[in-house]
This record gives structure tokens, sequence and C-alpha cells, in this order.
């Protein structure tokens, strides 16, 4: 007796990809933007802390770019900066997905991060979920990650 394997269906590749944008379900599942860790310690993914290795007064004035990958199909953004005094004075976001659910989740969150992010310090910035997404997050996150590599003095 053969036995088959069903096709994948259109529904189910949608369903994958829509998945591999900016999710609305975060690693700590609370709906915080930020951490409950202090301004000194950043929550990895298994929710332990680990101490950020820059302070604010570290980084060199100026606009700085990266790109951040995330997600299990791999997505990503291109993240600009200002920085002034140690402080995030601008931000711009890319929101390059095609799927029309991980556009929006993607374009929810570039409207939302000038917001969170804006003003404060850069050593201390960590955006874990916003406007209902974890996944664009990560993206940021990995991206800043490189830019502060790139604007530490």
């Amino acid at each position: 007796m053969r036995t088959r394997t069903p096709a994948l269906t259109s529904a189910s590749v949608l369903l994958a990809v829509g998945i591999a944008g900016c999710s609305d379900m975060g690693p700590w599942g609370d709906g915080t933007i930020s951490s409950p860790a202090t301004p000194s310690t950043a929550p990895n993914r298994d929710n332990t802390t680990t101490a950020t290795p820059f302070a604010a007064a570290e980084f060199v004035d100026g606009e700085y770019s990266a790109t951040g990958w995330y997600g299990s199909l791999p997505s990503h953004q291109d993240v600009t900066v200002g920085v002034e005094d140690g402080a995030i004075t601008d931000v711009e976001i890319t929101t390059p997905a095609e799927d029309e659910t991980s556009l929006g989740y993607q374009q929810r969150f570039a409207a939302a991060l000038p917001e969170a992010v804006i003003g404060k310090d850069i050593a201390d910035i960590r955006v874990d979920r916003l406007a209902g997404s974890s996944g664009c997050s990560e993206g940021f996150m990995n991206a800043l990650a490189k830019i502060k590599e790139a604007a530490a003095a």
C-alpha cells in the first residue's frame, strides 16, 4: 500500500511567509516594549541578562546605518540612526517585506519606533516588542548592535 504525503497548499505557504515577518509573539510574551532589566543589562533569548558592553558616553556623534536580520525565513530591515551625546536623535527603518501580512507588521513597527527610541541613550535601548511585533524588534536590535559597534569611541 502506498502512502501519500499531502502537498503544501498556497495557504500554508502564505502562512509560513507571514510568520517569517514580524510576528506578534515576543520572546517573553509579556507585551512589554522594554525588558524589565536595569539599563546596564539586557536579556538574551533565554531571558537571562548580560551586561551591555557600552556606556552612553562611549559613542561618537554621527549618523550610522546597518542591516538587521530576523525570523525563521530570513527577513531584514535597514536601520539608520542619528547619535548625539550618546542619545538617538533620529531613526529611519525600511519596510522591505513583500508579503502583505509581514509588510503590515513592519509598517506598524516603523511608525511606532521613533517614539520608543528617540531621546534615549543608545546604550540603554532594548526593544522587545513594539506595535504587536517581536520579530521586527529582533531585526532592529540586531542592526542596533552593529551600529553600537560602529559608533563606539
